[in-house]
């Protein structure tokens, strides 16, 4: 890894910019975050950073497009200071980026500034565009006397080509205190283009003696009691953020993240939390919880809440003509008491989207069981069968080509065939769900467990194990391949071997799954 000094970058010539108010953030912090030109140079004070080594959180790429990606880094010389400041000064921070085609950096193709500030907990998000599709890029920041990690991530293939193949990964659930992050390390060298992450990337709880499975581990002062407060979600991500190999695995490859409930608080929906907290103190929780998430990942700037607890969350991507990626939020616009999940906006964006779509195999990255699991199944789509049906017409659509579902939430690895009724097991098969288990949620797990029969009563039900792990696919124009990943422990450390528990195939023009191994 090379960490030789960046080449000096001139001063950009500053620009017009608006002020809007972003949930407490300027717009002028905002942009000057995201790489803007002129902010970070039009700002910075040149007060010299803190003792001690700014990239102890590690750098992280996202949301990869055919010309660019959004990159990463929050400066925290003390990550667990438990003010959330991360051992920041009040002070703004000139933050230098790079991005080339090979990792010594003899051949730059983008540099810039961004401005690290207090109010977005000293984190950036350069926006890169302007580079060449379906291609490996490696990526590093600097700011003072210090180099960051290097990166890599890829851009996607160009609108009108179809590539041979895509590798991505999925993953969930990543309770620092039950389990080592082992699994990343596997994932790692499995080499996926890109993971979806879906969702609860940290957990709210308190972490109790008796909650603390990690063996060693120690989680430091302030995290014996729920997190609530900015501060509080701020120091969650950092401790989450330290293990190793998450932060490997966020320098080896792009991670499009959606959250799911334990980023705020657990099965919430919308507004209202299952705890009896008020709507308008549970707003303004949402709020700060939004923001952490968005200072702490490499989401894009519609992810930052603006003027208030909303944040644009689902978005698409896609990988030439062969897929399309549909991200959801099945959180914030849920109505608990009725039969509405995505909230209309959403549903409209999601259902025309799939219709319009074109690409070869259409798929969405979202977190919770679509499959029939049980009535008491109220937090899943279980819990909105009218939501759910609106979903399954559409992909019964001949307009809409290979529907495949990615899950997470559940902590087991499941794969199943989504049907048009499933109060008929007979009525025609139109999707492939698959729910990728935990990375650490739960402990060590098992090959099975007390709940496997309330999933595997159902014939629709092709698989389920408890270990955790990860789910590996590769996508090319004839089919998916999913391997399902597994590691037998996580509670000791993290050095556990990885074994394929199961392969699944999904071939075009043809939903539903076969069983390989």
């Amino acid at each position: 890894m090379d960490t030789s000094a960046p080449v000096p970058i001139p001063p950009a010539r500053p620009r017009r910019r608006s002020f809007l108010q972003l949930a407490g953030v300027s717009s002028a912090a905002l942009l000057s975050g995201m790489g803007a030109p002129g902010t970070a140079e039009a700002a910075y004070t040149g007060e010299p950073l803190p003792a001690g080594y700014p990239f102890c959180l590690g750098v992280a790429s996202g949301d990869p497009a055919e010309d660019g990606f959004v990159l990463w880094t929050r400066l925290a010389p003390d990550p667990l200071a438990l003010d959330g400041h991360g051992g920041m000064p009040p002070a703004p921070f000139d933050v230098r980026w790079e991005v080339a085609e090979d990792e010594r950096f003899a051949r730059v193709v983008r540099r810039g500034h961004a401005l690290a500030t207090p109010d977005l907990a000293h984190a950036v998000h350069p926006e890169v565009r302007g580079l060449r599709p379906g291609r490996p890029y490696f990526y590093r920041f600097a700011s003072g006397d210090h180099i960051s990690p290097v990166g890599r991530v890829r851009t996607t293939a160009a609108r009108g080509t179809t590539p041979r193949a895509l590798t991505f990964a999925t993953a969930s659930c990543q309770a620092w205190y039950q389990g080592w992050f082992g699994a990343y390390r596997h994932l790692v060298a499995d080499d996926p283009e890109v993971v979806f992450f879906l969702g609860d990337y940290v957990y709210e709880y308190a972490i109790t003696p008796a909650a603390l499975w990690r063996r060693g581990a120690e989680p430091g002062e302030g995290h014996d009691r729920e997190t609530e407060t900015l501060e509080e979600y701020r120091v969650r991500y950092a401790l989450f953020k330290s293990d190793p190999d998450l932060q490997a695995a966020h320098a080896a490859t792009a991670f499009v993240i959606t959250p799911d409930d334990h980023e705020v608080q657990n099965n919430y929906g919308a507004d209202t939390s299952r705890y009896g907290v008020p709507p308008e103190d549970f707003e303004l929780r949402r709020a700060v919880a939004y923001r952490a998430l968005y200072e702490n990942t490499p989401l894009p700037r519609a992810a930052l809440p603006v003027g208030g607890p909303d944040a644009r969350l689902h978005r698409r991507l896609t990988a030439g003509d062969l897929a399309s990626f549909s991200v959801l939020d099945t959180r914030q616009y849920r109505d608990p008491g009725g039969d509405d999940l995505l909230g209309p906006a959403q549903e409209r964006w999601l259902l025309d989207g799939l219709r319009r779509s074109g690409a070869r195999w259409n798929l969405l990255a979202q977190q919770v069981a679509v499959m029939r699991v049980g009535d008491d199944r109220v937090d899943q789509w279980d819990g909105f069968p009218a939501s759910r049906q609106r979903l399954l017409d559409t992909f019964a659509d001949p307009a809409v080509a290979n529907p495949v579902v990615l899950t997470g939430d559940t902590h087991r690895a499941i794969a199943a065939e989504l049907h048009t009724d499933f109060a008929d097991p007979e009525s025609p098969v139109v999707a492939t769900e698959l729910v990728t288990t935990s990375i650490a949620s739960d402990g060590d797990g098992a090959e099975t467990d007390k709940h496997a029969a309330d999933w595997t009563r159902h014939p629709w039900v092709k698989f389920y194990h408890a270990r955790r792990g990860y789910t590996l696919c590769r996508l090319t124009p004839t089919e998916l391949t999913a391997d399902y990943r597994a590691v037998p422990y996580v509670q000791a450390d993290g050095d556990a071997p990885v074994s394929t528990v199961a392969r699944c195939v999904t071939e075009a023009g043809r939903p539903g799954l076969e069983r390989v191994s």
